[in-house]
């Protein structure tokens, strides 16, 4: 059974009744072949979820970015890159375990991987503080950026957090000079760094890893200024109109692919990443391949000057 969204009831009443069917029929007490009532239920089944996804509203696309089950950075790595060796510490005060990076080989190409990690769990969330990354994680990113770059190896970054870590000791040791300098050293990369959003993609915390040379999100991700309650919380002083401020802030693939925002969706399986993580992944490596094979034909100047002219561009023409 999956753990289902408030808006996929219909979807989760009829699996309730496959799984009871399937239960009788296996444990011998059904006196009657129930199996093309299975199949037909399951014909409804992907007709409901085809039907509520392909008319999602914002809120509702923020519920799937944020679902329990969908698949995480380690997730990503562990079937994407072999040979993965992290790297820990920023060298200047701690290791931040909301940010995974390290080096690999991406089907048998040498990368840098940097990624979010919100955790799985309540132990793993709160080891990897919920994706919510201290100053200290984004001097790491800025550590492995320039290994990257002095070894020629291209960058692949995984965007997955609600926003940088707000809390005192954070600001105390410099949280918004961290996010600009990691935000630069993407920008001033001379080797090819592919961004893939592959959940929420929240505020500085996000652009900071995300200021590459293509960006892909994934169908049901987001990606905005701030978080929707965070939002509402300062617009109405009421967080329970988080749903109205996701409308307003266009924060779906669809409306930033609009925007230029993002260069490509990757489609996710029906009824979201969640329900066929090893496509959704293997369909997200198929694009950064792609993507990394058409930037490495070039230079590293020429990646430099495209990658700044492309974001000094969002917003001319809108």
């Amino acid at each position: 059974m999956h753990n289902y969204l408030d808006f996929e009831k219909p979807v989760a009443d009829l699996e309730g009744q496959i799984l009871e069917l399937k239960k009788l029929d296996a444990d011998g007490e059904n006196a009657v072949d129930v199996s093309d009532e299975i199949e037909r239920l399951e014909k409804r089944v992907q007709d409901a979820l085809a039907d509520l996804y392909k008319k999602l509203t914002p809120w509702q696309k923020t519920q799937v970015a944020r679902h329990a089950d969908r698949p995480h950075c380690v997730d990503y790595i562990a079937r994407l890159i072999t040979d993965f060796t992290p790297l820990a510490g920023d060298r200047k005060f701690a290791e931040d375990h909301a940010i995974i990076a390290g080096f690999g080989r991406f089907r048998g190409q040498s990368v840098a991987v940097i990624g979010q990690e919100k955790g799985s769990d309540t132990q793993t969330r709160l080891k990897h503080n919920f994706g919510m990354a201290r100053p200290e994680g984004y001097r790491k990113a800025v550590r492995i950026l320039e290994l990257a770059e002095r070894f020629a190896i291209p960058v692949v970054t995984l965007v997955d957090t609600s926003g940088a870590y707000p809390g005192i000791g954070a600001e105390e040791r410099g949280q918004a000079e961290a996010i600009a300098r990691s935000t630069e050293a993407c920008l001033n990369l001379e080797v090819p760094l592919v961004s893939v959003v592959i959940g929420e993609g929240g505020s500085g915390g996000a652009i900071a890893l995300a200021a590459a040379s293509r960006v892909l999100m994934l169908e049901h991700a987001i990606y905005s200024v701030i978080s929707p309650e965070a939002g509402a919380s300062i617009l109405w002083r009421d967080a329970a109109r988080a749903r109205d401020v996701a409308q307003a802030m266009k924060i779906t693939a669809q409306d930033l692919k609009g925007f230029g925002v993002v260069d490509e969706i990757l489609p996710e399986p029906m009824g979201g990443a969640h329900r066929q993580p090893e496509l959704a992944i293997d369909t997200a490596g198929d694009a950064v391949a792609a993507a990394l094979a058409e930037l490495g034909q070039r230079d590293g100047p020429t990646l430099k000057k495209e990658r700044r002219d492309k974001f000094l561009a969002i917003g001319r023409t809108l």
